[in-house]
């Protein structure tokens, strides 16, 4: 058995794999087809960025109070294990959201946070 195939882990709520599902069909859509260009840009395009926190995909774990969702750290994970999936390696959006995101919450003044 593949380790890609083994069953889901015992913290997959339902509405981790909700999100699992809709952030699977979003990289699909929105982020594979630009895949090769956006590693010759050496960026993403800003409008992903837009279209991907309008999905919910970024800072899945900050309050919503501070323009996140309101999750846990598993639905940081459930997002970046999708992005490792489709082929992204970089650092990306995992970098935004589960590090840089976390500490602006943590140690940052509450205008920091709420930009």
């Amino acid at each position: 058995m593949s380790v890609l195939n083994l069953p889901p882990p015992s913290w997959m709520t339902e509405d981790l794999v909700l999100l699992e599902e809709q952030a699977r069909r979003f990289i699909a859509t929105e982020y594979v087809p630009h895949l090769d260009t956006w590693n010759e840009q050496g960026m993403y395009d800003r409008e992903v960025w837009t279209k991907a926190g309008s999905a919910g995909l970024l800072c899945p774990a900050i309050p919503e109070e501070y323009g996140g969702a309101g999750g846990s750290f598993a639905h940081e994970a459930v997002i970046g294990r999708e992005l490792s999936l489709a082929g992204f390696d970089s650092f990306g959006a995992p970098l935004h959201s589960g590090i840089v995101a976390p500490y602006i919450l943590h140690y940052g003044t509450d205008e920091q946070k709420r930009r």
